[in-house]
This record gives C-alpha cells, structure tokens and sequence, in this order.
C-alpha cells in the first residue's frame, strides 16, 4: 500500500466507531440487563424495535457517553440512559425516546446537551420536523447525587418543560409507563395527549415510597403509591393499562393511527369494507320504554362505527362519560357518549374533566366530534356539590363552546339543562338529531313540574293525582317530533339510519377541514 493511501484511509477511526456503537448496544452490561428483563421486560432497544416498522429506525446520539480513557487511548464507553431517533410506525415518521434503566436506573444525563427527556433534542426533532413523538418511559429523574458533582443546587426546572408543552399544540404526543416514572419523567407522562401503562410492572408517582416515608411517616410499596388500580383507576393520571409490553406497543401505534402527522395536516383516512348504510335492527329495541331502565351504550357504539375500530380513552376512570376515537367510512371520528349505566349517565366531575381532554384532543387535531346524548344533567347533592361537580361540569361545556371541529349531537334519550349543553356545537351550526326516543329540556318534566307548579298541585284536592296530570300535559310537550315541527331539533331519524345519517354527515365535514388546518387558539381563562 502506498504511503498516500495509507495516509487517506479512516479504517482505525472507523473501527473506533464500530467498537463505540457495538458498547452502546450492550446498554448497562450483561449482568444489568439480565437483571432488568428476568421478569420479562423489555430493553429500550427491543421496545424501539417492536415499536418500528423493520429497518426504519434511524439512531440518533448513539455513541453518547461517559469514556474511559487509559493513556489517551479509549477502553470502554457506558452508554447515556437513553436511546432516541426517529423512524416509520406503519408507514408514517415518527420521533421516539426513552430511558435506559439498565444504565444508572434510567437517571438524568448531563452533557452539553439533553440527549432526551424533557427539554431534550428528541422533543426538539418532533417539533422541528412535525411529527409525533412517543416517549418510552422508564426512569425516576434526576438525582440528589448531581448536586454533588456539579458543587451547588440548580433551580426547578433548569432543563423545564417549556418544549413539551410546545408541543401538545403542534403534533401528538404519546407516553408509555412502561416502568417506574418518578418526578420528571412522571410529569412528562402528563404533558402527553394520550397515555399508557403496563399492569403490575409500572408505575407513575411525583415521588417514589422513600420520600413519602420520609415525608410521612407511612410506608407504601411502589405499586401502591402508583400502580394501575391507583394512576388509572383511581386518579386517571395515566389514560390506559394494558397487560403486557407487546399490547402496550400495539396500542401506541392504534392511537396515533387516528391522528394527523402534526396540526397542519388531515386525519388519515383507511379503506373501509363496511358499508356505510348498513342497517341493524337492535337499535330500534335497544332504548327501554322504561326511562329509568339503563342500557348498553356501548353496544350501540359497536353497532353503528366502523366494524373494530372503537379505541377507548380512560374506560375504567369517568365511567359516566364514553370517551372514544373510531370511524365511519373509513374517516377518523371523536365519539363523546354518556353511560348511562353509571349515575344514569349524570355528569360528575371525573366525567366532566374527561369529556373536556377528549373534546380539546379532537379539536387541537381536526377530528370531528360525534355526542350520542342521554344526559339528564350535573350529579346532584351534597357530595356532588362539595366535590365541584358544577365548575368541573361547566369547564367541559366551555371547552365545548370554544371548539371548531365540525360536531353532530345525536340524542338518543335524555338531554337536560346545562351539562346538555356541553354536548352541543354551539361554535358551529348546532346540529341536532334525534331518535323517537329522545326527551329534551331545560329541566326534566319529572321532578320539574313540582317546582314550576308547586303552588297548583298543593292547592290540589289529590296533590298526587295533579302532580301526574301536570307532567303528562308537560310530557306531551317536549315530544321530539313537537320540537322537529319548530326546527328546534333539526331531525328525527329512524335509529336503524344512524350509520348512514353520520357517515354522510361526517364524509360532509370532512370537506370543511382543509380550510381549518394549523394551531387552534384558545382564549379566556377556563372556569
């Protein structure tokens, strides 16, 4: 070899990267790793992996480290505790993220830079790029240890949130628990537009059973302070559990399958082999005569979407409200129903807070919304009103009134006073339909009457007996097809029609929505 080539060749610099990208590959070593996964978890890498489709990952910052150098000569690099870059989930980009807890238990990284996490570049490459970020959480934060090696403390916040907040306007946002999530990686879980976790292996909590010990006295194991039944069920700090890993990632690609790439562009649409007027003859039985008498919502809901496109938010928190993407014709949806296997689908304030994030979430992406009504208004009561149901309630029915996606209010029972008003498009057209079945009004007739006419029925030789006149006259008067002949209902439909009354309506709206595209502006101050 000639001394010109010999002194043009990068071979040994190239081999120095090949040996630095094979220790980034080793994570936190062999005995680390084979610790982390003996309960069946996964590594970051292999959740990257599972996530992508084959081959599109692109790394970014691999090499990142802290080096051991020997006489200037390099020995070994250990990993910083996170993998991020960007790749393909069913064909679309995407920016994905997460903690390495193999290496130092997922904990901040300090470099000149923030490889990831909060204010971090992975979060940076979202928003510049426009495209969704996934963060793959699984790691407790920062350290008391820092302020030892860095010799001071450090405000709250030096590398704060302003990004991820930043981006909850711009694109979506996806965070995934997928172990413990303790202070900054538990608030970034938050700044999400949908979360999950994995049942019996994360957990979320702003801090972990030391410090709560220390703080209080008490002693909690992990999956106490912040396991599913606690961050799920109870809070609704995290939207959605999951019973393993390989579902966990499944439903993040489900999720995002629904929204547009960023808010400048449109919802995706997929070729749908259900047809649009399919008609089934459970809906015209499926309301009971009896107005006390609950029923399925659900089944409806399965009954006129799309076949098996239903992706439920929070089932199992604010159960009075159903909160659910799906689609009809192919064309994404926003389903806001009321349960009313629960309170009888009154609205209390989990369900107010829920109805709100979901409203905001298909509004900030131009999805639009479709209420299926049977809504007799606020819980009432002294617990109801000591818990706030009525500020909660009216925060859903302001966050509705600021909304511009195109909506359709479908009332296929009751509909009452002001939380019926949070199921209305009051910012569009207003549109409204029915079913026969449906009963409107400021108040319920029932229990109404006797306030309206109090002094009438207890004047009354049968009080009883005039009470059940007043109501039936009252009862006769709010009839649907009365409010139809006035237009103040714009229609009456057949229930078997549902589906193909809302997929002409939504294939309609769908037109609108290039003229809508970009950031939504919200202004005011909530209630």
């Amino acid at each position: 070899m000639s001394a010109e080539s010999t002194t043009s060749d990068w071979t040994a610099e190239i081999g120095e990267l090949e040996r630095r990208r094979a220790w980034a590959e080793c994570l936190g070593g062999e005995e680390s790793v084979a610790r982390y996964t003996a309960g069946g978890r996964l590594t970051i890498r292999q959740r990257i992996g599972g996530l992508m489709d084959a081959g599109s990952f692109q790394e970014v910052g691999k090499i990142t480290g802290t080096a051991d150098y020997r006489d200037g000569r390099i020995q070994s690099v250990v990993p910083a505790p996170y993998v991020m870059g960007i790749g393909r989930i069913r064909g679309r980009a995407v920016a994905v993220g997460g903690e390495d807890f193999t290496v130092r238990g997922g904990v901040s990284w300090g470099g000149d830079r923030r490889k990831g996490g909060q204010g971090g570049f992975i979060e940076d490459m979202a928003a510049n790029y426009r495209i969704p970020l996934v963060n793959l959480i699984d790691g407790s934060g920062g350290s008391v240890a820092s302020i030892k090696k860095r010799g001071h403390a450090v405000f709250p916040g030096v590398h704060g949130f302003e990004k991820s907040v930043e981006l909850l306007g711009l694109v979506p946002v996806v965070s995934a628990v997928v172990g413990v999530a303790a202070g900054g990686p538990a608030g970034r879980a938050i700044l999400a537009h949908w979360s999950v976790m994995v049942a019996g292996q994360s957990q979320v909590f702003a801090a972990g059973p030391p410090i709560v010990e220390r703080a209080m006295g008490r002693k909690v194991t992990r999956e106490e302070l912040g396991g599913a039944k606690m961050a799920v069920d109870a809070a609704g700090t995290i939207d959605n559990v999951v019973a393993n890993e390989a579902d966990c990632l499944e439903a993040i690609a489900d999720f995002l399958s629904y929204l547009p790439q960023n808010v400048w562009e449109m919802p995706p649409v997929l070729a749908c082999d259900d047809p649009v007027d399919r008609r089934d003859e459970l809906l015209a039985s499926i309301i009971p005569r009896d107005r006390r008498k609950p029923y399925d919502m659900r089944r409806i809901l399965r009954t006129v979407f799309d076949r098996g496109s239903l992706f439920e938010i929070q089932p199992s928190w604010g159960k009075g409200i159903i909160t659910s993407f799906a689609r009809l014709g192919g064309r994404p949806v926003g389903i806001v129903a009321n349960n009313p296997m629960v309170y009888g689908g009154a609205m209390d304030g989990r369900a107010a807070r829920k109805q709100g994030h979901f409203v905001e979430l298909c509004d900030t992406f131009h999805i639009p919304l479709v209420y299926l009504v049977d809504q007799p208004g606020f819980l009432v009561g002294p617990d109801a009103e000591a818990a706030g149901t009525l500020r909660d309630g009216m925060r859903a029915v302001y966050i509705g009134m600021q909304a511009s996606v195109p909506a359709l209010t479908l009332v296929v029972r009751k509909c009452y006073g002001m939380a019926g008003m949070a199921a209305c498009d009051k910012a569009g057209i207003n549109f409204k339909i029915g079913w026969p079945s449906a009963e409107i009004g400021n108040l319920p007739v029932q229990g109404g009457a006797r306030a309206a006419f109090r002094r009438e029925i207890e004047a009354a030789e049968d009080p009883a007996v005039r009470e059940a006149e007043i109501e039936a006259e009252l009862a006769a008067l709010t009839s649907p097809f009365r409010m139809a002949e006035a237009f103040a209902l714009e229609d009456i439909i057949d229930p078997r029609e549902t589906r193909a009354y809302l997929c002409r309506f939504i294939e309609t709206a769908y037109s609108t929505l290039p003229t809508k595209l970009g950031p939504k502006a919200r202004f005011g101050v909530r209630p």
